[in-house]
């Protein structure tokens, strides 16, 4: 029988000459003393060196194996297949190898271990002829199949081979409903986190946590209130993860005295936790709580990161601190040693454009690092407007805009409406034409309400909406109430004028 070759892998070096430092380099040179050498004692120490990421070492003993004869079994292609998702070369030569074997179509665990590898690699047309030619499939295998297609976006082919499915376990329903979310299709997610515990399965947190996520994306504060009574009544209502989930929901959708009750029940906090309320409470308006936070988790030995200072330095923007703002910016690189992201950058230029120091917001974008992006250039044109209808430093930062290439029709839009605040037509003009030019429209706004756990979307003039003819009739009701009783109330004042 031919051997697997080492793929370009040098030799392996004798047992003895392997470092042992940690215990499981110890556990290693236990094994490398058994006597004789069996395919258990081959396997334990290929299992233990890839479980530990040493996937070459791994490799080179495998080869060792086959060249002094000893036969591999299904837990030693297992070991390897699970921790060579990198590495294209070896697991294609581990597949071949377990073709010869006909372990790839007769043993589930190693057609399963195959199938995702080559899922993790993207390769689903070589993963889709594996789980085809397995002869015997069990939940693991459609799940693996399944949750490769979701995380690669083919919804279609994933929903598919879930209908498909003789029996739907757990597993199913979440990689499904967590494919869904990653795929920015939340109502879709919703509806399969209602249809999951129609047919009787229960959610765990890891199902809730993407129903909580699709909650937060649409804003169906209703739906995600629903959710967290369920969580009050199961056993993983003190997980982390959950709470941290409610918090941002809570926040996302301005209902910062829920989050804040979700945070001070919480048994255990993490980072996450304490971001998750500096930065929605920042978000809501709610600045000095958001600083007040941050300086409490420093007090109880957390350590702030990046995405704590971005909530810090929004919540000083939102109401003027602009020293201490800019001192978090100086702390964040001098005591913390974290380097700014344009995230940072772009908070800093809002502190100062806020404060109508319009000049020291144009200094941080000049001599930022890396390029400005249209939001940070956005925040200081709509400064320009607020203060003064700054022309010149608008057209400035304009500039920096055409390098960019945006496709963003907002920033041209504060521009335009600056030319036509002071009558300059042929400005307004200008930037309405390079628009054009650039292929960019101006996209309509639009609000949304939840009924019913459905989130209905209006934009102005849309008459797309299935109950549209309703709407309107509603609300022409409404208006001729209220016209009504303003001349009730303009009779009523009239007559007490009179007397």
């Amino acid at each position: 029988m031919a051997l697997l070759p080492a793929v370009g892998i040098p030799s392996p070096a004798p047992p003895q000459q392997i470092p042992f430092i940690s215990r499981n380099n110890r556990e290693i040179h236990r094994l490398n003393q058994s006597t004789p050498e069996t395919t258990v004692s081959w396997t334990s120490r290929i299992t233990l060196l890839s479980r530990n990421g040493r996937l070459a070492e791994a490799a080179k003993e495998f080869s060792a194996m086959r060249l002094a004869g000893v036969e591999p079994n299904h837990i030693t292609f297992i070991a390897l297949l699970s921790g060579c998702g990198d590495s294209e070369a070896l697991g294609d030569s581990l597949h071949g190898y377990a073709c010869k074997l006909g372990l790839d179509r007769n043993h589930v665990m190693v057609g399963t271990a195959i199938l995702g590898m080559y899922s993790k690699r993207g390769r689903f047309r070589k993963a889709r002829l594996v789980f085809d030619h397995m002869e015997d499939i069990n939940s693991v295998t459609w799940n693996t199949m399944i949750d490769g297609y979701m995380r690669s976006g083919q919804v279609d082919d994933a929903v598919k081979l879930f209908d498909e499915m003789p029996e739907r376990d757990l597993i199913s329903w979440t990689a499904m409903i967590n494919g869904f979310v990653k795929k920015g299709l939340h109502e879709e997610a919703l509806a399969w986190f209602r249809e999951m515990q129609v047919t009787g399965v229960k959610p765990d947190y890891v199902a809730v946590i993407s129903a909580l996520a699709a909650c937060t994306n649409l804003g169906a504060l209703s739906f995600g209130l629903w959710v967290h009574r369920y969580v009050v009544s199961q056993d993983f209502k003190n997980n982390v993860r959950v709470s941290n989930s409610l918090i941002d929901l809570y926040c996302r959708c301005g209902c910062v005295e829920f989050a804040r009750q979700v945070f001070d029940k919480m048994e255990k906090r993490t980072v996450v936790s304490w971001n998750s309320v500096i930065v929605g409470f920042a978000a809501n308006g709610h600045a000095h709580e958001s600083l007040v936070y941050f300086r409490k988790m420093q007090e109880e030995r957390f350590k702030p990161d990046a995405v704590t200072f971005t909530g810090a330095l929004t919540a000083c923007s939102h109401v003027g601190l602009v020293e201490e703002g800019v001192g978090y910016f100086q702390a964040m690189k001098r005591d913390y040693r974290i380097s700014p992201r344009i995230e940072h950058y772009g908070c800093l230029v809002d502190l100062y454009s806020r404060a109508g120091r319009l000049e020291d917001a144009l200094k941080v974008v000049e001599s930022m690092p890396m390029k400005p992006n249209e939001v940070v250039i956005g925040s200081l044109l709509a400064a320009c407007r607020t203060h003064g209808n700054d022309k010149e430093l608008a057209e400035r930062m304009m500039k920096h805009l055409s390098e960019l290439k945006v496709k963003s029709h907002s920033n041209y839009v504060i521009l335009s409406n600056m030319y036509a605040a002071d009558g300059q037509w042929e400005g307004a003009s200008k930037m309405r034409r390079k628009m054009k030019g650039l292929g960019l429209k101006k996209q309509p706004g639009f609000s949304s309400i939840e009924i019913d756990d459905r989130t209905h979307v209006f934009m102005a003039g849309d008459s797309a909406h299935v109950d549209t003819t309703y709407i309107r009739e509603v609300l022409e009701l409404i208006s001729s109430n209220s016209r009504l009783q303003c001349c009730v109330v303009e009779t009523l004042v009239g007559d007490h004028m009179g007397d």
